[in-house]
């Protein structure tokens, strides 16, 4: 990190806890000149505006370090927490004083590091440690999905326990949130509302990717009076990648696996009124055997379209109830009419078949329906539905950056259909 005489990315330490390696005052170098003498202590040159004792620093309080009037100036001034989080300040130009300008950390030990010179140009340097008070109210942050492998599409998600509204929290955020994986990948986070963001690629998940997401939230100021806490990593790996595309009007699905398609399957999708939702979905969860029943999605009991049907094999894609499942009742339709509810009916043979080659994480796209088309929140994974550009702008760290800049480092409804 670079600094300037004006700006330093760093914390001043207003409370005096412990003092640790101040150097005594060394004789000048060759020739005597003053930056080749060893620091001296600095202790005297300089004052600090926070507490002593054994207090610890308030959170709400901006630090301060002051030369003491012809003690010299303050050159430098820089301070870490052991979790590398730094505390941006501002440096006057005379090195009169240096003033926090950033949030301190809650429940953390900083290391302070304060470099002056005197009248004559000698060096000096005082370092400090101090820990801050505990913050009063505290944001979890649970990560999903679950550990294990999923598909190319499945995005990343953070919910979080209290809202952040501000574009300055929510890139505090961002910035605490660390996706690594093996390959790397080009990807962002969005977010969906004020507790909730994903994360995914720019372009699909390559197969056999492994991924870990950590959070470096633990004392990081998000809000007014809203600090993180500790989360648990998760690591996922992707399995192959497999896209299952369904063609409404040609009343067929293809299968592919890493690019070849392996299966070619007869289809009915939703009829009119009742049609498939358009666009690129996710495989939310499968499940052998679901009750559908039309009364959960408003259809009267009793009236020309209720159902109440046992379910096998059905593969889950949105929370409203859309799912690919085995429709014995349909057989005679499919490959050449629509005519379900909505889902995407297949022999039981087939719909066994593909029940045992999808999992989560999985692609499901719809084409060619005249139904509305998939959301990109709210109703299950529609996060691929999005263009990458918009999705960069649901970044309050990207949002308004050209891609590839960086400026720094719903509710679960009852089945929908038959």
């Amino acid at each position: 990190m670079s600094h300037t005489p004006s700006m330093r990315t760093v914390l001043s330490c207003s409370l005096l806890v412990v003092v640790a390696g101040a150097g005594a005052t060394g004789c000048n170098g060759p020739e005597g000149h003053p930056l080749s003498a060893r620091p001296y202590d600095a202790a005297g040159q300089i004052t600090f505006n926070g507490p002593g004792d054994d207090r610890k620093a308030p959170l709400d309080r901006p630090l301060e370090v002051t030369s003491k009037d012809g003690g010299g100036r303050i050159t430098d001034v820089t301070a870490v927490d052991e979790a590398g989080h730094y505390l941006a300040g501002e440096l006057a130009a005379d090195g009169s004083r240096w003033r926090s300008t950033g949030p301190l950390a809650a429940e953390a030990r900083y290391t302070v590091r304060i470099a002056t010179e005197n009248g004559d140009g000698a060096p000096g340097v005082r370092v400090l440690t101090f820990e801050t008070a505990a913050a009063r109210q505290r944001m979890k942050v649970e990560f999903g999905p679950e550990p294990g492998t999923y598909g190319v599409g499945q995005p990343l998600t953070a919910a979080l326990s209290h809202p952040v509204t501000t574009k300055e929290g929510r890139a505090a955020v961002e910035r605490g949130l660390k996706v690594r994986s093996t390959p790397a990948v080009t990807g962002a986070w969005h977010w969906v509302d004020d507790k909730q963001l994903h994360y995914r690629p720019k372009e699909y998940w390559p197969a056999g990717t492994r991924i870990n997401l950590t959070s470096n939230l633990a004392g990081v100021r998000v809000a007014k009076g809203v600090y993180g806490t500790p989360t648990d990593p998760l690591v996922l790996t992707i399995g192959d990648r497999v896209e299952a595309v369904t063609d409404a009007a040609a009343h067929q699905m293809v299968f592919k696996r890493n690019g070849k398609v392996i299966n070619t399957i007869p289809v009915t999708t939703g009829k009119p009124g009742f049609s498939t939702r358009n666009g690129t979905k996710v495989v939310l969860e499968k499940q052998y055997f679901v009750r559908m029943r039309s009364t959960t999605v408003g259809i009267a009991e009793g009236s020309s379209e209720s159902y109440d049907l046992p379910v096998y094999y059905a593969t889950r894609v949105t929370w409203s109830g859309e799912y690919v499942h085995a429709a014995p009742w349909s057989v005679g339709s499919q490959g050449y009419a629509n005519v379900s509810h909505g889902c995407v009916g297949m022999s039981t043979g087939n719909a066994a078949w593909f029940f045992e080659n999808i999992r989560r994480g999985d692609l499901v796209t719809v084409v060619n329906s005249i139904g509305q088309d998939m959301a990109p929140f709210g109703n299950g994974f529609g996060d691929w539905n999005l263009p990458w550009d918009e999705w960069r702008q649901g970044s309050a760290v990207l949002g308004g950056t050209r891609d590839g800049a960086t400026p720094a480092d719903g509710a679960r409804l009852r089945p929908r259909a038959a």
